[in-house]
Parts: structure tokens; sequence; C-alpha cells
């Protein structure tokens, strides 16, 4: 172990068992993301002073949001991975897609499945669909905060090789430290994009559809790209093109691109 490194704390993946049933804590931050998002939500529909003249879901109809996206999201984050990491893979092993609790899933996907979910959402209530996206763009950054902290206790998706004095020896990353790259993109898309959204809907409200989208996506977008560069590539992927670009990379530029066309529109 090197000398400066920080040995990993030991954390069971798995939260609470009762005989057969186990809950893991990446389904309890799955599920903590949603419940905390879906009472944000409704702080913010029932500020009318930040909607104006737009309308804004019903406390009740975020209800029927939540279940949207929560089928949104795990449908979504699992075709991700399917196709975007390991889709040799499981075109060889169709029947392990379904296996959804032995991990892999993709924050792109996910993110995608959640925008499908906002258009049936938007269409079933009469609402506009850049406004929902507004409201879940808002929210989001809590759920990536948990599912990045699990990662993290999960020993996954740990980071490059260094010998910064915070590394960490990750207990499946071999005997070298590490960069926590979960705990950086847990601090810049979570926690730091929480705080820069919620002073945005703060000062800039809902009233320009779009807007707060295109703030989520600049920031994502961005966030994700630089926490790349201390994020270990995928295995069995690697670097691409021969070169420094990975696969989270190369997805986060569309996003932050569609991010500032969709702020850009609004203005």
């Amino acid at each position: 172990m090197p000398l400066l490194a920080i040995p990993f704390p030991m954390i069971d993946p798995v939260a609470v068992s009762f005989g057969p049933l186990v809950i893991r804590w990446y389904a309890l931050a799955y599920i903590g993301g949603l419940i905390l998002g879906w009472w944000y939500a409704r702080s913010l529909v029932r500020r009318a002073d930040l909607w104006g003249a737009v309308k804004s879901p019903s406390e009740e109809s975020l209800d029927d949001l939540l279940v949207y996206m929560a089928l949104g999201v795990v449908i979504g984050g699992r075709l991700g991975e399917v196709v975007f990491y390991q889709l040799p893979y499981f075109l060889e092993n169709p029947a392990e897609i379904f296996q959804v609790w032995r991990g892999g899933m993709s924050f792109h996907g996910g993110m995608i499945g959640a925008a499908v979910a906002a258009w049936f959402f938007a269409r079933s209530k009469g609402i506009g669909l850049l406004s929902v996206f507004d409201l879940c763009s808002t929210v989001v950054p809590i759920g990536i905060f948990l599912g990045r902290i699990a990662n993290f206790i999960n020993s996954e998706l740990w980071g490059r090789e260094t010998d910064v004095p915070w590394a960490v020896v990750f207990p499946n990353g071999g005997p070298v430290g590490r960069h926590p790259s979960q705990l950086y993109e847990a601090a810049l898309e979570g926690a730091l994009l929480l705080i820069v959204l919620a002073i945005a809907a703060r000062r800039l409200g809902f009233e320009k559809p779009g807007r707060l989208t295109g703030v989520f996506g600049i920031g994502y977008g961005l966030a994700r790209f630089v926490s790349e560069f201390f994020r270990e590539p995928d295995e069995h992927i690697g670097f691409l093109f021969g070169g420094w670009l990975t696969m989270g990379m190369l997805l986060s530029l569309p996003v932050a691109a569609v991010g500032l066309w969709l702020y850009r529109r609004a203005r």
C-alpha cells in the first residue's frame, strides 16, 4: 500500500437484510433521490411567484410524476448501460439485461429515460414539456449526489492511480492509491450543481421554460467532463480514438451543447 494512501473504509454494500430480502445502499440511493426530489419539487410548485403566468404541475400531480420518473430512470439507466457501455456482452447474454440487481446503470441512459417519462407526464397533465424538464432538472442533483456516494460504498467506478495525500486504496482496485472520483462527482455533479440550480430557480424562476434545463445541461456536462479526467475508464472500453477521450466525456458533450442551446433559446 502506498505510504500516503487512505485505506478504503470497509462499508458493507448491504444496508439491511431480512433473511433472503437484501436492501443495498445503491437501491436506497435511488429511492432516497426520488423521494427527496419529490419533496423538493413540491416546495417549488407551491411558490406561485416563481412560475408567473406559466402553468405549473399541481402538488397532487407530483405523485404521478414520481412513479413516471422511477420507471424512466430505472429502465433508461439499464438500457443505457447495455447500449452505451456493454452492448457486445449483453448481445451474447441477453437474459442478464433484466438482472438489474447485479448492478450496471448509466446516468446518461437514466436521463433519457427520465426525459421520456417527463414527456408522458406533461402530455397527460396538459403542462408544457420544458416546464416539467425545468422542475426535474432542479431536483435531480439530489439523486446524483446519493448515487455517487453509493458508488463509493460499493467500491466501483473508482478513479485513476495517483499519489495525492487523499488517495484511496480500493479493495478491488489493486494495491495502488486512486482518486476517489466518486466523491469528486458527488461534489461537482451533485452538491455544487444542486446549489447552482437552487440559486438559479429563485433568481430566474420558471417563467422562461427551458432556461433551468439549460443550466442543468451546461453544469452537468462540464462537471462530468472534468470528473472524467480523474475517473478510471471502463476496462472493456478504455480510451476512445486512441487518445484521452472517455465514453463519459463523449456522452457529456451533447448534454452540455443541448443545455447551452436551451438556455439561449429561453433567453
